[in-house]
């Protein structure tokens, strides 16, 4: 009898142990970044919904709402404080072909974190955008590949209570490398959409002339897929770009230098340059053509347009000082682009540096407007416009608004120093060297 017994208990205890429900333990969340690591450190220290914490994210967000309009190559020299959570965005337009790189350097060693971030508009009056690239941790290099013609932000923010004076670079640069030895966008005598045949069909492709028997190397690596002569093409090569998973075609060939199924590296001989296939009539030139999903325009993909840094006339000296306008003056308050919005600016404006780029110091005003402003029409906020006597006794404020918060009390008969103005307010340095503001004697 015990073996039936010993069988039943072992049944019974299976059957209890399959009615038993599986214990269901969720995924531990992976941040998908660095900005996005540091976010819930600060959530999980407490510190996220802290003012300091709520004002790190406002930051985040701002930069991309409201991101300063540049057009590349750009560079900038900037200012952040440690005591105040700020974060900067630069937008600009790029085409598909482009390779944008993105480098910051920074006079602070101290080690801290930076986060670099690029994202694309999709909608500018929903605020959707797409996050597309982030730099790595204590990387401070970033490059990607727009999928798609369009306007794109790279966002710079620091950790919480870090700063330093730091510069960026933004630039453009072709995808991939020319594909004619010798040759830059210069030897593009044809377009993409060109038509031919009389209109009834379009130029899938750039032609790039050459002398005949030039070199054509590979703009990049990939696997080679077909080699040989077929129909218009003449002496063709077909290669796949593995990294970009698009398909490259070289037509028009006079010799072929590279064999079926090879692996080739950017600037590996494909052949030379000729004028096979339907090319016979026409000088010698490299058919150069790029297909995913249908023909793409590759002229972006190797024609580099980049121009050179504009010459820094406005230096660091600045960046982080009290200002005012030495004369009547614009401040540029959508970026740095042909068509950016400017505002007057009246001498003795004050204002902070918080950057430089080319012939413009980026400044703040008062009432926190960002924008650009001549690098000649400033000054340090120094020397004394003129002296006063206080007539009674009054508040040097923290700001100049009704609102602004008493600093500490001038007593009647000190002399007061005048740097600057803004409205009907009066920047001024008190004899214990104390700087404020007051309302101007013929304000209020």
């Amino acid at each position: 009898m015990l073996k039936p017994v010993f069988c039943f208990i072992l049944i019974l205890t299976v059957f209890i142990s399959c009615k038993q429900e599986t214990e269901i333990v969720p995924e531990i969340y992976q941040p998908r970044n660095t900005h996005e690591a540091y976010e819930i450190a600060l959530d999980q220290a407490g510190l996220l919904n802290a003012a300091l914490g709520e004002d790190w994210k406002d930051a985040a967000r701002n930069a991309l709402k409201k991101p300063l309009k540049v057009e590349l190559p750009f560079a900038e020299d900037f200012y952040v404080s440690s005591t105040e959570a700020k974060a900067g965005g630069y937008r600009f337009e790029v085409k598909r072909g482009h390779k944008i790189e993105v480098k910051v350097e920074r006079d602070n060693k101290d080690e801290f974190e930076i986060f670099l971030d690029a994202f694309r508009i999709i909608d500018d009056s929903t605020d959707q955008y797409l996050h597309i690239a982030s730099a790595g941790k204590n990387e401070l290099y970033l490059e990607f590949e727009p999928r798609a013609d369009g306007e794109y932000i790279v966002r710079f923010q620091t950790e919480l209570l870090r700063g330093g004076i730091f510069n960026i670079q933004i630039q453009k640069v072709p995808a991939l490398a020319f594909p004619v030895v010798g040759k830059d966008k210069s030897a593009i005598g044809s377009l993409f959409g060109a038509p031919r045949d009389g209109g009834r069909r379009k130029h899938h492709g750039v032609d790039i002339f050459a002398k005949r028997h030039t070199p054509i190397v590979a703009p990049t690596e990939g696997r080679i897929r077909f080699v040989g002569e077929r129909g218009l093409g003449g002496k063709v090569v077909w290669m796949r770009d593995t990294k970009r998973n698009q398909t490259l075609y070289f037509a028009h060939l006079h010799d072929i230098l590279i064999e079926d199924d090879v692996y080739v590296y950017p600037g590996d001989t494909l052949g030379t340059v000729g004028n096979t296939g339907n090319a016979r009539t026409t000088p010698p030139h490299l058919h150069f053509g790029i297909y995913k999903d249908g023909p793409i325009d590759p002229y972006h993909f190797i024609a580099n347009t980049r121009s050179r840094f504009k010459r820094q006339l406005a230096k660091d000296k600045f960046i982080g000082k009290t200002v005012r306008a030495r004369k009547d003056s614009k401040l540029k308050v959508e970026g740095l682009v042909r068509r950016s919005k400017s505002i007057p600016i009246p001498k003795f404006q004050i204002m902070q540096t918080i950057g430089a780029s080319a012939a413009y110091y980026k400044v703040r005003l008062p009432d926190d407007t960002i924008g650009y402003i001549a690098y000649d029409d400033i000054q340090l906020a120094d020397r004394p416009l003129k002296r006063q006597i206080a007539n009674g006794s009054e508040n040097l404020l923290s700001d100049p608004a009704i609102s602004a918060i008493p600093i500490e009390e001038i007593p009647q008969g000190e002399e007061i120093k005048v740097l600057g103005a803004n409205a009907e307010y009066e920047f001024v340095e008190r004899s214990n060297g104390s700087k404020g503001w007051m309302m101007s004697a013929g304000g209020g």
